[in-house]
């Protein structure tokens, strides 16, 4: 426990010793604070840890902190900048604070409201810029301390520091709902008990203190989302129909511009009471959910005729794709969902208003129709012809179908995605794929080769590699070994496409070990300053069977001279393990 005071008290000495030399605080000054503060982590590394010791602690070090910028103004030459001398102390503040809250469940239950919301205050002082912080400190006020004054002063105090804060305005109009729903809570028991002792206000017990934040909230933050996560909160609340309806009115007369705003009152059908005696058999539930989601769909096309926009469209294409991913035995549900589906895609898609992730959707969903699925994957690949997802999946669903323009379009893809753009090798993977099932060798080739000259790194290095294994597979080990050696010069190149050769030699019935080295040596050329396992394999190569021990100590000598950084080190490590018989 010493040792560890005693290290938190030594961190602390360079910050006491600049505010010294500075001469914020005096000599018998710093030593006041080294003897106090080693007193109060002596009782903070007790096995019995009090509460009122940590908010001394803070509490000492806000102290400190008040000192320090009241010195710092009425000292103006001093040349540091304030951050630097504060932040320090600031840190420690914090420190001891998040100490406090790893034993928050006993220290919360334990310690007295005042001393909490002692603490919050001590902590907002100091960051005022943190709205959780305020959150919080309101939250104390009302659940522990039931001062619903305290938390809308605190909520009013936030609102200053952070006027356009959504989380500050939805905790604030929350808080005044609870402290509502209290009240009738209240003047329910009391009527109940026959008591008329407190005069209830009918506003204040209607919600009207919420609608006042409401529409101060509205009025600095306008946006439809943020309206309608008010009117979720309100919803939670069974006094609130007059103020949901106000918050509805509000939303369809000033936010008809956004999206959500539709997709929101849309929704909402699905809410309306369907009839009972139709929801005693399954058919007849069926027969009703699908009313309301005609319903939403009412709403949903009235939307797009007055907002046609990508967002509009996407909404309504996710609404009609979340029912058909929902499960029903009633095959009736299940096709109109799927009619219903593929007429918005298609009316979207006809809008130029589709987003490219739907595409794969409205795919899969004309998986059926041959000729559907084809149309659909060509309509994707024009509306998005920049687009290798889009590309690739259209190509793989007409590879599926035994399309006869393949070989054409992946030319025609190839031509309007940007060629030096990496993530074009999804393309030339699949075509690759697609000739060696369906090409000559001579047009696969044709394939491998123009993929060689490929401006991306990354495509050139995958085509080297494929096309080493594609001449091993068709040609054997002595066509593999033309086609290295006439790549193996041109850059760039991948250690990959070495050590597949190395495999393909090695599976040879005779290995021969002198093109064994020739291709380390060549591997070494050019991976050799960073790559350590290539220079051990090389050492385990020469162990082995075919090579010669002797030549070990040389390449462990080269390795040496040539590895540079880190890679010397774990090189060591394992040659070393090797030696020892551990590798």
């Amino acid at each position: 426990m010493a040792e560890i005071v005693q290290h938190r008290i030594e961190e602390r000495i360079p910050e006491l010793e600049q505010l010294e030399r500075v001469g914020l605080f005096t000599k018998k000054e710093v030593k006041s604070i080294i003897k106090r503060a080693t007193a109060l982590e002596y009782k903070l590394h007790r096995l019995i840890v009090n509460k009122e010791d940590f908010i001394a602690y803070i509490q000492v070090g806000c102290l400190n902190l008040s000192l320090i910028l009241h010195h710092l103004k009425k000292n103006k030459e001093i040349k540091f900048k304030k951050e630097e001398i504060e932040f320090p102390v600031i840190h420690r503040i914090n420190s001891v604070f998040r100490r406090a809250t790893n034993k928050w469940k006993v220290l919360y239950k334990k310690a007295t409201k005042g001393q909490i919301s002692k603490v919050f205050s001590a902590m907002l002082a100091i960051h005022p810029d943190k709205p959780a912080l305020w959150i919080m400190a309101a939250k104390n006020e009302l659940e522990d301390r039931n001062s619903s004054e305290s938390a809308r002063h605190l909520f009013l105090r936030a609102l200053r520091f952070h006027p356009d804060n959504k989380k500050v305005y939805q905790e604030y109009f929350r808080m005044e709902l609870l402290h509502c729903e209290k009240l009738r809570k209240q003047k329910k028991e009391l009527e109940k008990a026959e008591m008329d002792l407190v005069s209830f206000s009918p506003e204040i017990l209607s919600g009207k203190l919420a609608e006042v934040v409401y529409r101060d909230a509205t009025g600095k933050i306008k946006e439809a989302e943020f309206v309608i996560s008010l009117l979720n909160i309100a919803a939670i609340f069974d006094f609130t129909k007059e103020l949901q309806d106000f918050i509805l009115q509000d939303l369809q007369a000033n936010y008809t511009e956004d999206s959500l705003t539709w997709d929101f009152m849309a929704k909402r059908e699905l809410e309306a009471p369907g009839a009972g005696e139709e929801l005693q058999t399954a058919k007849g539930r069926a027969s009703d959910i699908n009313r309301r989601e005609e319903r939403c769909c009412q709403v949903y096309e009235e939307a797009v005729k007055s907002l046609s926009t990508e967002p509009m469209w996407t909404c309504y294409v996710a609404f009609c794709l979340e029912r058909l991913k929902r499960k029903t035995n009633v095959q009736e549900l299940k096709e109109k969902r799927q009619e219903r589906q593929l007429g918005v895609l298609q009316r979207a898609h006809d809008s130029s208003l589709l987003k490219e992730e739907y595409y794969k959707n409205w795919i899969l969903l004309s998986s059926g129709d041959v000729e559907g699925a084809a149309s659909v994957a060509m309509a994707a690949t024009q509306r998005y012809s920049q687009s290798v997802s889009v590309w690739s999946l259209s190509l793989r669903t007409l590879m599926q179908l035994g399309s006869g323009d393949v070989g054409r379009l992946f030319q025609e893809a190839l031509t309007h995605v940007n060629p030096k753009v990496h993530r074009t090798l999804p393309l030339w993977q699949l075509q690759v794929q697609w000739s060696v099932a369906n090409q000559s060798p001579e047009e696969t080739e044709a394939v491998f080769k123009r993929g060689l000259l490929s401006a991306v790194a990354v495509v050139a290095m995958e085509m080297k590699e494929r096309y080493l294994d594609w001449s091993y597979s068709t040609g054997g080990y002595k066509k593999c070994r033309k086609t290295f050696t006439s790549l193996q010069e041109n850059r760039p190149l991948s250690k990959a496409f070495f050590t597949r050769m190395i495999e393909i030699e090695k599976e040879q019935e005779t290995p021969k070990m002198n093109n064994l080295r020739d291709y380390y040596e060549r591997a070494l050329q050019e991976f050799g300053t960073s790559d350590d396992d290539l220079w051990l394999h090389y050492i385990q190569e020469e162990l082995g069977a075919f090579g010669q021990p002797e030549n070990c100590g040389k390449i462990h000598w080269r390795a040496m001279k040539f590895l540079e950084g880190e890679s010397v080190e774990r090189f060591t490590s394992k040659y070393t393990l090797l030696q020892t018989g551990h590798l």
